[in-house]
């Protein structure tokens, strides 16, 4: 049988047996999982069985735990006795009791399992709990029942928007306080921000439990949990529904690519053996990142993470996942060192097929959970077919990271002079996409934003943001910054991909870095925050790049940007021009440092009268207002191309609209 994925990329016919195979492991798992006839939906349901639920008489508490001995329950309910609450022994490595009394627990309170495993007592979190706590005073961990009032959806369906534009952000360091941040606040104070921006998503980093904040929520414990460092799971539910409210789709940054090494909070070692969830030995543990590694080829891991995407789902109403580390999910080198400069690199040995199996499955689950759900992929390697449908040849996602266009802004703001900038790579670097596959553009994200690296903008402007960003003091560093951070954005957004994100604050080139407490700060929250009082403040230049984003996002989506791909006009070297024209705009690039062009005949794609509708110029984006929106440019033909000469200010873009007859 012969698949899609070979008419949109011919180079892969050489690696017809690896994309039959990918195919084919995927059908023998499936049909291994559900049957001939059977459903992922159906069979992803473990948090229904596992876990503490409430029934008419009393309680049940399961959990899978195939190497313990024995397994029992203690907390607040019986004064922590440690034997008193025993589970029963049941097929397939799967424990029980029944608690009778609908009060027995209740919610808040506290709860661990305990553990018999050759002898050995292992205090454990529960695999299932939905809420965690961590006691104040010791430090330590501890399962929290969840029995709040069932909430009452406002928006009771949402279809989230196809069209992305991305508002990345964390709920703990959203905040102007110097302090965590909760589901509340950023409900009252930045939803409504984002919704003034336009952006019609937003993308929650560190949800999914983690014991240490500093791995910004990528070392999950408690895989079920909403993370109770901003609040209860109603509260999250809350947040989730004023953003359907406002229109604005809810995706989950969701971690299945590794696990935190922890056993005492975290799921490694819960029945006393690595291999309950993850592979043994190297293979099980990243080099890396010191975290442990799931066995995707396993039925029961299947069925605990495919139950978690469902969980998140239909209990949160998350309207989606950012999968998080799958270029370290689907080669067993994690990607650590590998060039991916030609396709045997995609299909070897070093490949985990089983991983590949695992993301297929999942994206066909959150299809039937949700038909309108959308998945992001986070991969450095171009796998192909990432983002084509399974019967296709594909994976499945929606879309990917186009993740190569930071590194692009970072190579060339560190390592070259402004004058050296080279147009032709620089267009060959936004526009070179797998065939037929979706991409999400962006200029930075939350990697960019992170102690041990820089903004745009702090790399553009460095020290000098310190004391130079009043719009009374003149600089020609801060100018340069402003200047080149606007260019670069919008160009990231209109040839980047079909769809656009932003971490949150970058918009307006947040000064500093984002940082947890830790003993490399001297435990403090200082950095722990998003200052958006420096873009509200009008005296301040910030401002004029917060209103750059929020006008750039309203082109955008006017005009339907993402509809149809950039087509290439005009490079010119020399001179530092890019011309290309999308959805009906002709954008116009002057990356020179210091020359402007008075009469430079700028080339569109069919003749007629045009106009500037919009421009880095603009003096409410900080500009001097050269480039007129009032005139009419109307075109000549030089040979078979229509242009018209306009004047072009060093280091401005501009876009055109062709005006209706």
């Amino acid at each position: 049988m012969s698949y899609k994925i070979f008419e949109y990329d011919p180079y892969l016919l050489p690696f017809e047996a690896d994309i039959e195979q990918r195919v084919l492991n995927y059908r023998t798992k499936k049909r291994e999982l559900v049957g001939e006839s059977g459903s992922l939906c159906d069979f992803a349901n473990a948090h229904e069985y596992f876990g503490f639920h409430k029934s008419e008489d009393g309680w049940f508490y399961r959990e899978w735990a195939p190497a313990a001995d024995e397994v029992y329950l203690t907390g607040d309910m019986n004064g922590w006795n440690l034997t008193e609450l025993k589970l029963q022994r049941l097929d397939g490595g799967v424990f029980e009791i029944f608690m009778p009394g609908k009060d027995y627990l209740y919610d808040g309170c506290h709860v661990q399992t305990i553990v018999m495993h050759k002898g050995e007592m292992l205090r454990r979190i529960p695999l299932y709990i939905r809420r965690v706590l961590q006691d104040p005073n010791t430090y330590l961990w501890c399962g929290v029942v969840s029995d709040e009032p069932e909430y009452k959806w406002k928006k009771k369906k949402f279809t989230p928007s196809k069209k992305l534009y991305v508002y990345e952000c964390h709920i703990g360091m959203a905040q102007e306080k110097e302090g965590l941040g909760s589901y509340d606040e950023f409900r009252e104070n930045i939803l409504p921000r984002i919704k003034a921006l336009g952006y019609n998503t937003i993308q929650i980093m560190a949800i999914m439990e983690h014991p240490y904040s500093g791995s910004f929520g990528y070392q999950v414990s408690s895989f079920f949990a909403a993370s109770s460092k901003y609040g209860t799971p109603n509260d999250l539910k809350h947040l989730i529904d004023a953003a359907h409210e406002m229109g604005i789709s809810v995706l989950l940054d969701v971690v299945h690519s590794h696990a935190v090494k922890n056993t005492y909070e975290g799921i490694n070692k819960f029945d006393g053996t690595t291999t309950q969830f993850f592979h043994e030995g190297g293979r099980g543990e990243h080099p890396a990142w010191g975290t442990m590694l799931f066995n995707y080829d396993k039925n029961e891991v299947i069925h605990f993470l495919l139950s978690n995407l469902k969980f998140w789902m239909t209990e949160y109403r998350f309207d989606g996942f950012r999968f998080d580390g799958v270029t370290s999910m689907i080669y067993h080198d994690h990607g650590l060192g590998t060039a991916f400069t030609d396709y045997t690199k995609y299909f070897s040995l070093n490949t985990d097929t089983e991983a590949i199996t695992y993301l297929q499955l999942a994206n066909e689950l959150v299809r039937e959970v949700n038909p309108n759900a959308i998945t992001i992929a986070e991969d450095m390697s171009a796998m192909p077919g990432m983002c084509l449908p399974i019967e296709d040849g594909g994976i499945g996602f929606d879309y990917r990271l186009a993740m190569g266009i930071p590194d692009l802004w970072v190579k060339l703001i560190a390592g070259q002079r402004d004058e050296d900038w080279n147009m032709g790579h620089m267009w060959y670097e936004l526009t070179s996409r797998r065939p037929m596959e979706k991409y999400v553009g962006y200029a930075e994200s939350h990697d960019q934003a992170l102690v041990g690296d820089k903004t745009i903008m702090f790399r553009l402007c460095d020290s000098e943001m310190y004391t130079h960003m009043s719009k009374h003091t003149p600089s020609c560093i801060i100018d340069r910054g402003i200047a080149l951070h606007k260019m670069i954005r919008i160009i990231s957004m209109t040839l980047g991909g079909e769809g656009y994100l932003n971490f949150m604050g970058n918009e307006f080139g947040h000064p500093e870095w984002i940082d947890f407490p830790r003993e490399g700060n001297g435990w403090s929250y200082y950095y722990c925050r998003r200052q958006w009082h420096l873009a509200d403040d009008k005296e301040l230049k910030y401002e004029w790049l917060f209103e750059f984003d929020r006008a750039m996002i309203e082109l955008a989506q006017n005009n339907n940007i993402f509809a149809k791909a950039p087509v290439y006009l005009n490079i010119d070297e020399e001179k530092k021009i890019m011309i290309y024209e999308r959805c009906g705009l002709t954008f116009v690039f002057n990356f020179h440092p210091t020359n402007a062009y008075d009469g430079y005949r700028v080339k569109v794609k069919s003749k007629g009268n045009y106009q500037v509708v919009f421009s880095s110029d603009d003096s409410p984006f900080g500009g001097w207002d050269r480039i007129s929106k009032d005139y009419i440019y109307e075109t000549q033909k030089q040979g078979k191309e229509h242009s018209f000469a306009m004047y072009l200010p060093s280091r401005t873009m501009c876009c055109l609209k062709k005006l209706k007859r």
